[in-house]
């Protein structure tokens, strides 16, 4: 089976694509049975009118490809729940050769946009909300206006409504609607603030008196038309100045971040309940004042580190992360996300605040500066339209998943909150969100990517009907950036295997999407377990599956071989135990936090690149040539290109370096080395181009303090305690075992007999 183009037609890649026919067998398989699901996957074929749904009993199943039809008797079979519906009216006209578009074998994935859903109770515009820290440095706070302006003045959808809040040691919010001179509520910092109290406030939501602008009715003064306040708040933003509460020497500035919020969340809770709107916090530092404190005003106070977290001694970080989880609890029960973008030298506080865009999909960048590249095109990368001129985000998305009777739903790990929808389908076994088979997020994009985990409920020994599939469905319904009410499903059916043997069940084994869920597990066990007990669990599970599908001689090590399809999964894992989602004694807690945001979001290529970035050398006549991950690779006549998603890293070998230095590359005699400079500068832009976050761009040269990123990824063959094979690439010092050492462990452990 081609895994890509399986999931380039769906959005889905599954850890095995041949099922196991039993619950015995499918916990034998040692990697759990799962799926990663991207549910805004782009270029999928759209309809404009209503779905077809199954009327069984607690059953919602949508005509898709797989079910049975009966065009005499214009009935079709539900191969979910086998219940006989028939078709609508007008569906009279059907016939093997004249088939609507659901029921074309290609088209698995189908969204449906009526004007039924939508005319009945149209949906406001999309909403943004800018919560901005005033506590900043001049020069950032400039930086920072300049490209929400530009944002506000070209890159916003036409139909959004925008709103304004910033905060300092006090949260103003600015009335949009008035031209002469701007006003604003001021709400004291150290106090939270409730929806309800907002509402009594303000005099907003419950049935205010409504205010019009153009041709639409909007039910608060706070958050209008961007076309027709652009002018009001572009002036706002201009005369915006620093916070001017005075910084006492040996403090820090008093930022209300906490408060900041909760008059955002109430805002729009109270306001716009179960409609798109997005929270953009723009922060500079951690909270230091009110409610959701991260570390105090007092500069001696440091803030805390891994080991204060573990052991207790983060006096603030408690609860201040169950402060802004409860944030991030009513966000997304409202259908609202929240973004996070923290520039800062020191750590801003997000591992506190991580809750905000897990639960509600937001987005997070974190930096030094707002006059950075990684800020500033990141940003507007949020507001790029795609192919079609459209901006491809969505708002306040609901995911169910029906599946066939021989499968439950365990669970779901990814940027997501429970809806508690308790079918028949839910497993008793969690792994990760579990418990329901619906979740619910603020926001989507192309990129937003969910692992979902099942269980084969058949007991063993059961027979399956010849021919019958597994079968999943996931319905998902979201609010596009243009206002519209759209529902996207994916079916996919997968075979039984006919028997029990490795070599069946092994065939369907898409090494790729199985590390990618089994790091999505490990990485939501590190949240909660010893980093110690999750790399033990991960090598037992490696041991375990390599010695259930390898071929090899009972304690004889030599004679292991794995078939293609699992061969480099060891090496995923091998890079997995050594990564920054795992390893955190070089990483602060908020780096730590940020890594495994991302690694919970991307696309299956994506997070590979994570676990297992991709090395390119470049050299005289040779281009751009794939190079082992390994020390061996680093040579001083070569540059060396390393993707590891979040840095891309272009690496000059000693001999290169000097040459550079020297500036031969000025020299029109020395023509081909200014090409081969060239060469790695231009792949890297390409490949930075489409990425979000914008990756931290870095050059180094051989045997200098920058080279560190690039020795600390790769495998080190060669170190300061074996350094017999030294000739053949750089020195790395580390007590880290190398990728031929681990997988000559591996193969001794696999295959004795005990």
């Amino acid at each position: 089976m081609d895994f890509d183009a399986a999931e380039e037609q769906d959005g889905v890649r599954m850890s095995f694509n041949t099922l196991p026919p039993s619950r015995l067998e499918s916990t034998r398989l040692v990697v759990p049975l799962g799926c990663t699901y991207t549910p805004l996957k782009e270029n999928m074929p759209t309809v404009y009118y209503d779905p077809v749904v199954c009327k069984g009993t607690n059953c919602k199943t949508v005509l898709n490809p797989y079910c049975s039809i009966d065009f005499k008797s214009k009935m079709w079979v539900c191969t979910f729940c086998f219940y006989r519906n028939p078709l609508p009216p007008s569906y009279n006209d059907i016939s093997e050769t004249n088939l609507p578009a659901e029921l074309i074998p290609r088209y698995t994935t189908m969204e449906y946009v009526t004007a039924k859903a939508n005319d009945r109770n149209p949906l406001p515009p999309p909403i943004f909300l800018f919560v901005i820290d005033t506590c900043l440095t001049a020069e950032e706070l400039e930086e920072l206006k300049s490209a929400i302006v530009v944002t506000v003045s070209s890159l916003m959808p036409e139909n959004s409504l925008v709103g304004l809040i910033t905060y300092g040691k006090t949260v103003q919010l600015f009335e949009l609607g008035v031209e002469e001179i701007p006003k604003s509520y001021v709400f004291n910092g150290s106090k939270d603030v409730t929806a309800k109290q907002i509402s009594d406030l303000l005099s907003i939501g419950g049935r205010p008196a409504a205010q019009s602008m153009g041709n639409q009715t909007f039910p608060n003064r706070f958050l209008l038309p961007h076309t027709e306040v652009e002018f009001a708040l572009t002036s706002i933003l201009e005369e915006l100045q620093v916070d001017p509460h005075p910084v006492k020497s040996g403090r820090r500035p008093l930022r209300a971040t906490g408060a900041a919020l909760s008059v955002a969340v109430g805002l729009l809770e109270c306001s716009y309940p179960n409609c798109g709107a997005r929270i953009m916090l723009f922060t500079g530092g951690p909270c230091t004042y009110g409610p959701g404190v991260v570390v105090s005003d007092d500069l001696t106070e440091t803030l805390r580190s891994h080991t204060d977290i573990s052991k207790d001694n983060a006096k603030h970080t408690k609860k201040a992360y169950k402060y802004y989880e409860s944030l991030g609890g009513r966000a997304v029960t409202n259908g609202h996300l929240i973004d996070v973008f923290a520039q800062s030298y020191d750590q801003p506080g997000f591992y506190e605040m991580q809750e905000l865009t897990k639960k509600t999909g937001g987005l997070v960048v974190l930096g030094d500066e707002f006059k950075a590249r990684v800020f500033k095109d990141s940003f507007q990368k949020i507001f790029a339209k795609n192919e079609k001129g459209v901006h491809p985000f969505a708002f306040n998305a609901t995911i169910d998943v029906q599946t066939s009777k021989e499968i439950k739903v365990s669970g779901c790990i990814g940027h997501c909150a429970s809806t508690n929808k308790k079918t028949n389908n839910v497993s008793e076994t969690e792994i990760g969100v579990g418990g329901t088979s619906g979740w619910k997020i603020g926001g989507i994009d192309p990129f937003t990517t969910l692992a979902f985990y099942f269980e084969v409920v058949v007991q063993h020994g059961q027979p399956l009907p010849a021919g019958q599939k597994g079968l999943i469905q996931f319905t998902t319904h979201y609010q596009s950036s243009s206002g519209e009410r759209v529902l996207r499903v994916t079916t996919i059916a997968r075979d039984w295997a006919p028997d029990t043997t490795n070599q069946t069940i092994g065939a369907g084994f898409d090494q790729e999407a199985a590390a990618v869920l089994m790091a999505r597990i490990a990485v939501f066990k590190a949240e909660t377990e010893e980093a110690f007990d999750v790399l033990r669990w991960l090598d037992r599970m490696l041991i375990r599956l390599v010695a259930k599908f390898a071929d090899y001689t009972k304690d004889d090590p030599n004679s292991f071989q794995l078939s293609t399809n699992f061969a480099v999964y060891p090496q995923f894992m091998f890079h997995l135990r050594r990564s920054h989602f795992l390893q955190v004694w070089n990483s602060s807690p908020d780096e730590t936090a940020f890594y495994r945001y991302m690694l919970n979001r991307e696309n299956v290529m994506n997070t590979l690149l994570m676990i297992q970035p991709t090395l390119e050398a470049y050299g005289f006549g040779t281009g751009a040539v794939t190079v082992l991950l390994a020390s061996t690779s680093i040579q001083p006549d070569k540059i060396l290109l390393l993707d590891s998603f979040f840095r891309v890293v272009i690496h000059y070998g000693e001999t290169i370096a000097q040459w550079r230095k020297a500036g031969y590359q000025d020299d029109p005699k020395h023509e081909a080395f200014k090409q081969l400079l060239e060469q790695p500068k231009e792949a890297a832009q390409e490949l930075m181009k489409s990425r979000f976050p914008l990756p931290r761009f870095i050059e180094a040269d051989q045997h200098t303090s920058q080279a560190r990123f690039i020795l600390a990824t790769i495998d080190p063959v060669v170190t300061h305690t074996n350094q017999s094979n030294a000739a053949a690439g750089e020195v790395i010092f580390t007590d880290d075992v190398n990728l031929k050492v681990f997988m000559d462990h591996l193969k001794k452990l696999a295959v004795q007999s005990s």
